[in-house]
Parts: structure tokens; sequence; C-alpha cells
């Protein structure tokens, strides 16, 4: 029986940035950090690699957990940081904030870039930023509870 979606990960070239734009700006918790060296050949299964070895974090935020690596080897290859949101993948991490423009406006003032200001979606107010890595990251506020897209997250 599948319950629900437990986390999301992405990997990065560099964990303790990333790791600190998640924890400081967005306000999300250290759960549990964790590495496991080159020769580990259960990581290996797990992953589908060949001599892997990486560093891990994994952090709660709000009702979801994001777990973070940074792979030593093998060598990944480096992320397109404006990739369009059309390529095949995962597309982006969505929030679900309160106060959608004083979020926005905190996040641009730190440094976060968008590609636009908040939108009226009308049942929702909505807008993708990038993270340090270019991954993409989703402010949503729901303004209409009666919506379907309302989930009960308060």
């Amino acid at each position: 029986m599948i319950h629900g979606i437990h986390h999301t990960a992405i990997s990065t070239p560099d964990i303790d940035r990333l790791v600190a734009f998640y924890r400081d700006l967005l306000g999300a918790r250290i759960m549990s950090e964790f590495k496991w060296p080159k020769g580990s050949e259960i990581a290996d299964r797990i992953v589908g690699l060949e001599g892997s070895s990486a560093r891990a974090a994994m952090l709660m935020l709000g009702n979801a957990m994001i777990e973070i690596f940074e792979f030593e080897t093998p060598e990944p290859a480096a992320n397109d940081p404006k990739r369009p949101v059309c390529d095949h993948g995962i597309t982006h991490l969505c929030l679900d904030v309160t106060d959608i423009q004083g979020e926005y406006e905190r996040l641009v003032e730190a440094g976060m870039t968008f590609h636009s200001p908040p939108q009226d979606l009308g049942a929702v107010w909505a807008t993708y930023g990038r993270d340090p890595d270019g991954n993409v990251v989703e402010l949503q506020e729901v303004v209409d509870q009666t919506s379907p897209v309302y989930l009960g997250l308060d």
C-alpha cells in the first residue's frame, strides 16, 4: 500500500550551499546527515552506480522532506542552471506559503531569482524561482480553500 510521498531528492555540486539555502532561507530543519564511502556495495546497488560515494542530508520542510546529495564519485555531469521546465525530468518543488508577496519580496532581497512576481491564478497565487543550483522552486498560496487544489494544507 502506497501512503504518499516521503521526500524529494536533489543532487548538488555543493551540499553545504544548498543545505544553507533550504535551512536558512526557507526554514527547513536538518533531520539527519550521512555519507557513504566508495566501495559500499549496498549503496551502489540502491543508487544503481559503481564506485559511488556521497554526502547527504535529510531536511524537513513543513509536511515534506528534502534529501540533498553531493556525490564525490562517480563524477556527476554538470547541471544546466537555466534548464527549462519543459525538459523531461522533475520540473519543480512546490512550497505552500502564506503571504506569497511577502515571501517573494523576502527571497528576492536575499538574492533568489524568480521568473516573475507572484501571479493570480484564481484559486491560487504562484511564481517560480530558482535555488542556487538552478532547480525550480515554486511558491504557491492557496486563496480559495474550496478549490480542488486545496488539500487541507494548513
